[in-house]
C-alpha cells in the first residue's frame, strides 16, 4: 500500500513524499535524492519506532549536509586524485573533498531531482545523468526501486551508460535503532561478516592493501557493543568506524539495539560496505527538532571498494558502454 503527500517544492516543481506501508512497518521515500527520510518499525512493545535520522523540510535536505538517507552515485564514496583513466583516456572530476571526489562531486545523485512511478508496493525512482556531469563519462540512466515486503525494505539498483564509465550506487541511511532522536549508539551491537578490510591513507583513500581484521578494532566477525570499540586509540583519526570492510558472509551485517529490541539484518550483492559512526556529523537538529551529533547513528553503505578504479586487485566498478548495472541491498527489520 502507497500514499503520496506533498512535501516541499523545489524550482516551482512539487515535491511528494511517498509512504510504503506493508503490516506494521512503513518507509517514507523522496524523490529529493531517492531518499529514505523515515522508516518505522515496531519496537518489542509494538510501539511504532522511526529509526532513520532525517529533515523536516525539503530545504534541509537541498541545502545540508550529511546525504540522510540518499541515493549516493555516480559513484559512492572516494576517488583519489579526482581522476581516473579508462581505455587510455583520462577523466577529471570534481574535487569536493580536498584533492579528491567524494560521493559523486559537488553535486551527487543525493542532491537531484529523480522522476518516480509507485506500485503497490514499491517505488522506482529514476535519474538521467548527463555525458561529463561532474567530469564522468557516459550518458546513464540510473534506477533504485525501493520494495517493503515481509519485514523486508529492499534497494534494486539498475543502470546502463553509453559510454564506459565509473558506477557505484549505494544509500546513506542514518540508522539509530532507539529512535531516531535516541542519542548515542554507544549500546547498540554490531556485527559485520568480514576477514579484511581495506586499510586507507591520507584523505581515507585506500592504500590497495588487504588487511585482516584479526586482532584489531575492526574485528566485528562476532559481533560488539559498539561503546566498546568507538573510544579506541585505532578509531580516532576516523573518529569511530569510517572504513570499508571486504564481505563474506550473509547477511552482511547486523544491527540491533537493547533499549527497544529492534534489530535488522542486512544482505547485499556487493563486495564492500563502508561502516561509519556519524563522527564527523556536527550538531543539528533534525526531524521534530531532536538534536544529531557525532555518533548518533551507524551508517551501513554496501558498494564496491573506495577508489577501486584505482586498484586492480579490488572488484571493479566500470560499467561497459551498453552493459547492465544491478545490485541490490536488503534490510530485514525484526525483535531480538
Amino acid at each position: 500500500m502507497y500514499e503520496v503527500r506533498p512535501f516541499g517544492t523545489l524550482r516551482g516543481q512539487d515535491v511528494p513524499l511517498i509512504r510504503l506501508t506493508d503490516g506494521d512497518i512503513s518507509v517514507e521515500l523522496l524523490p529529493y535524492g531517492a531518499a529514505i527520510r523515515s522508516l518505522w518499525v515496531p519496537d518489542r512493545e509494538g510501539r511504532p519506532t522511526d529509526i532513520c535520522l532525517g529533515y523536516d523540510t525539503l530545504e534541509e535536505y537541498r541545502d545540508r549536509d550529511a546525504c540522510f538517507g540518499g541515493t549516493i552515485g555516480r559513484c559512492a564514496n572516494r576517488i583519489g586524485g579526482a581522476s581516473f583513466t579508462v581505455d587510455g583516456t583520462e577523466y577529471r572530476l570534481t574535487a569536493n573533498e580536498g584533492a579528491n571526489t567524494l560521493h559523486g562531486g559537488g553535486e551527487g545523485f543525493h542532491k537531484k531531482l529523480w522522476r518516480y512511478a509507485c506500485g503497490e508496493n514499491s517505488v522506482t525512482f529514476t535519474l538521467d545523468s548527463p555525458d561529463g556531469e561532474e567530469g564522468f563519462p557516459g550518458s546513464l540512466r540510473a534506477e533504485v526501486t525501493y520494495t517493503l515486503q515481509n519485514s523486508t525494505l529492499t534497494m534494486e539498483y539498475r543502470a546502463k551508460s553509453d559510454k564506459t564509465t565509473v558506477v557505484n550506487l549505494t544509500n546513506h541511511a542514518y540508522y539509530n535503532l532507539a529512535g531516531h532522536s535516541g542519542g548515542p549508539v554507544h549500546d547498540h551491537g554490531l556485527r559485520v561478516r568480514a576477514e579484511r578490510y581495506t586499510p586507507a591513507g591520507e584523505g581515507n583513500v585506500p592504500t590497495g592493501e588487504l588487511a585482516g581484521v584479526a586482532g584489531t578494532a575492526l574485528d566485528l566477525r562476532q559481533g560488539t557493543w559498539l561503546g566498546e570499540r568507538l573510544g579506541s586509540r585505532t578509531l580516532a583519526a576516523s573518529r569511530g568506524y569510517d572504513h570499508n570492510f571486504v564481505l563474506n558472509g550473509a547477511p552482511a551485517a547486523t544491527l540491533w539495539c537493547p533499549r527497544t529490541g529492534i534489530a535488522l539484518d542486512m544482505t547485499t550483492t556487493l563486495p564492500g560496505m563502508q561502516v561509519y559512526t556519524a563522527g564527523f556529523l556536527t550538531p543539528r537538529k533534525g526531524k521534530g527538532g531532536a538534536l544529531y551529533g557525532p555518533a548518533h547513528a551507524v551508517c551501513l553503505e554496501p558498494q564496491f571498494f573506495p577508489d577501486a578504479v584505482h586498484h586492480e586487485n579490488f572488484p571493479s566498478p566500470l560499467l561497459r558502454a551498453g552493459e547492465a548495472y544491478r545490485q541490490s541491498i536488503a534490510c530485514r527489520f525484526y525483535v531480538k
